[in-house]
């Protein structure tokens, strides 16, 4: 890992840590996932967020006063509007990708549970969903809950990616194997 991304993860994980703890400490664990699965969206989709948190052209009462607007706007809990005032305050918005997810994975771990990131060819049906995340729970012995994106790409199949381990139905790897043996054939 390189020294800027250790230093980003370390910021990332004291926040993350932090926040974490006070909302379990307060009984406020679901609400503190539900802000944090809303900055994952956001995040993922307003490239204009990005830019506050990552543009060092913002000064630091900018970044503060836009964030509090923002975490007003997506009606955030206190904690995590506090949180994101502080961080803003400290201009450390642009570690909130990696603060997310180390807070994300906190929670799942005190619920028992273990993420698993598919990626199909094609949005899952809820159908689809619940039984691929029943067929992984039975696999990994713990609650799965699904992180799915989709990548047209994969022609047909899903990757998903369970822990360490990672399965490849893709119609896009078959072909890549089948390019591969016809290779050494011929």
């Amino acid at each position: 890992m390189s020294e800027p991304a250790s230093i980003s993860s370390g910021i990332a994980a004291r926040y993350a840590a932090a926040v974490f703890e006070l909302a379990k400490d307060e009984g406020a664990l679901p609400a503190l996932e539900k802000d944090m699965d809303a900055l994952g969206a956001a995040w993922a989709e307003s490239a204009d967020l990005r830019d506050l948190a990552t543009s060092p052209v913002y000064a630091r009462e900018d970044q503060q006063k836009a964030i509090a607007a923002i975490a007003s706007k997506m009606g955030l809990s206190s904690l995590t509007s506090n949180t994101l005032a502080l961080m803003g305050s400290k201009r450390r918005l642009f570690v909130l990708p990696q603060m997310v997810a180390d807070v994300q994975n906190r929670i799942a771990t005190e619920k028992g549970e273990i993420t698993a990131e598919v990626t199909a060819a094609a949005p899952l049906s809820p159908e689809q969903a619940a039984r691929l995340a029943a067929t992984l729970k039975a696999r990994a012995g713990k609650d799965v809950k699904l992180k799915t994106t989709v990548d047209e790409s994969l022609i047909g199949g899903l990757v998903v990616k369970l822990g360490s381990s990672m399965i490849d139905t893709s119609v896009k790897a078959r072909l890549a194997a089948l390019q591969n043996a016809m290779k050494e054939v011929g």
